[in-house]
């Protein structure tokens, strides 16, 4: 009892202190260290050979992907690629429907590949002058910008390059585009309520003449924080002429393409018996599919940016560096706090927690599954790191009782990368808190719309899609 005790209290200090603003590089081995101190492990063995082993393994797998992510956004963002976008879908739906343009523009960027980040930056000055001319309240405009960044395009969209969807394919040898009808349906319920709540605050604010409010603009952000070099290519393409949206939105069809292309068709024929060998980490295809079809489509799509916006790039080294110095931060958070979940699944008590998880349903799988990701996502503030803890944990478990069952791998994928959305986006979250501080609000002015459309409605399109997929097999 005591090393569970110990595991307790470090989540505890985990929590509370990320939600006081302490760096999770710091806060996750010392979380790590007190459950090891609790239950009697060592100390430095269990930091440098369980801690740093699992943090290594994260970033050795997934490092690519957010460096070519972090690198896309910042390449969409300074070639204006990505305003250009924004205000086309803005243009198209006018005014009177500006909630409508607001998601549809975040959900697009996000859906081809673009940070959260770099969104939330891009699409807040268009998004408030908007909201201004629609007189839509300010409050409202965190809330817009989280249902479409922060929920479907980044766990329900089958084939989105979100890290969220690409964290299970290595346990589960799926692909970015598993159980697609199971991913369909859970974004088309996240959508549909969080759209549903937003018009009806917008309604409710209508009629009482709320408009958009008095608020000084200047306490706004209004650029990413890339880096040194952000700023140069912001200007850039500022100064250059803007790209059409056709050719805007090229390179997020491109990756959403290819992405299906090289995972369904092109490494599927690709003779790949060399990677048994143990210089190939003695593995198989359906491993590194999923992650190497990300990989093909973000180069490529890289690439064909870096030809179209040639004009507007005119500070590429600055852009190129300010992306690559992105990556650093949310890779290494998720890393720490995967070898954190490493350091805990160690411990003599985690078995009962574990047995407590799995017991939570017994007989039903994806109720489990979902009920242990969601809550480590909540108990982190982060969807990738308390899905890398769960399936760090009990991964291969969960394959295994999903093999006895009958349940494809694809449907634990896709369960498992929905549960990721919900509780993550408690107010300790860290894309809440710049959320917030991009748009000058507080939590106490605008949070409770975000909890509405960025964690019940993905809560709800948990459930229905755990009904789906467990009860009448959909896939």
């Amino acid at each position: 009892m005591l090393s569970v005790a110990s595991i307790v209290v470090s989540l505890a200090l985990l929590i509370g202190l990320a939600y006081r603003g302490v760096s999770v590089l710091v806060l996750a081995p010392l979380a790590a260290l007190l459950a090891a101190l609790g239950s009697g492990a060592p100390l430095l063995g269990s930091y440098t050979q369980v801690f740093m082993p699992a943090l290594g393994g994260f970033v050795i797998l997934y490092f690519p992907l957010f460096l070519l992510g972090a690198v896309f956004g910042a390449l969409m963002q300074a070639s204006g690629a990505a305003r250009a976008l924004a205000l086309a879908i803005v243009d198209r739906l006018g005014a009177r429907r500006a909630v409508t343009a607001i998601v549809a523009a975040c959900a697009l960027l996000t859906y081809g590949g673009v940070s959260l980040f770099v969104v939330a930056f891009a699409v807040y000055p268009i998004a408030a002058e908007l909201f201004r001319q629609a007189a839509v309240p300010k409050r409202l405009l965190p809330a817009t910008i989280a249902l479409g960044a922060f929920t479907f395009t980044m766990t329900a969209l089958p084939g989105t390059p979100a890290i969220q969807n690409a964290i299970p394919m290595p346990y589960f040898g799926t692909t970015p585009f598993a159980a697609p009808l199971l991913g369909l349906v859970g974004a088309a319920v996240m959508l549909a309520l969080g759209w549903s709540w937003l018009e009806w605050r917008v309604r409710q604010a209508a009629a009482r003449g709320e408009g958009y409010g008095r608020h000084d603009e200047a306490s706004a952000a209004t650029s990413p924080d890339l880096g040194t070099g952000a700023g140069a290519g912001t200007a850039a393409a500022a100064a250059a002429a803007p790209p059409s949206a056709l050719l805007a939105a090229a390179p997020i069809a491109l990756v959403v393409a290819l992405n299906y292309l090289m995972a369904e068709a092109v490494l599927p024929r690709l003779d790949t018996t060399y990677l048994a060998q143990a210089l190939y980490g003695a593995t198989e295809l359906g491993a590194v599919r999923g992650v190497w079809s990300v990989i093909v489509a973000l180069t490529a799509a890289i690439v064909l940016l870096l030809v179209l916006g040639r004009r507007q790039l005119t500070g590429l080294r600055e852009t190129l560096d300010a992306g690559a110095t992105a990556s650093l931060a949310p890779i290494f958070n998720t890393a720490s706090q995967v070898g954190y979940g490493a350091v805990v699944a160690s411990l003599p008590g985690f078995a009962l927690v574990r047995d407590s998880v799995l017991g939570i349903a017994p007989g039903n799988l994806l109720v489990s599954l979902s009920i242990s990701v969601n809550v480590l996502a909540g108990i982190t503030g982060s969807a990738s790191g308390g899905m890398s803890i769960a399936l760090q944990a009990l991964g291969a478990e969960y394959l295994e009782m999903a093999r006895v069952a009958g349940i494809a791998p694809e449907v634990l994928h896709r369960v498992t990368a929905i549960a990721t959305g919900g509780l993550d986006t408690l107010p300790h979250n860290g894309a809440v808190i710049t959320l917030l501080a991009i748009c000058g609000l507080t939590h106490r002015q605008s949070y409770l719309d975000i909890l509405m459309v960025a964690v019940l409605a993905p809560l709800a399109a948990l459930v229905v899609v755990v009904v789906l997929g467990g009860v009448f097999g959909l896939a």
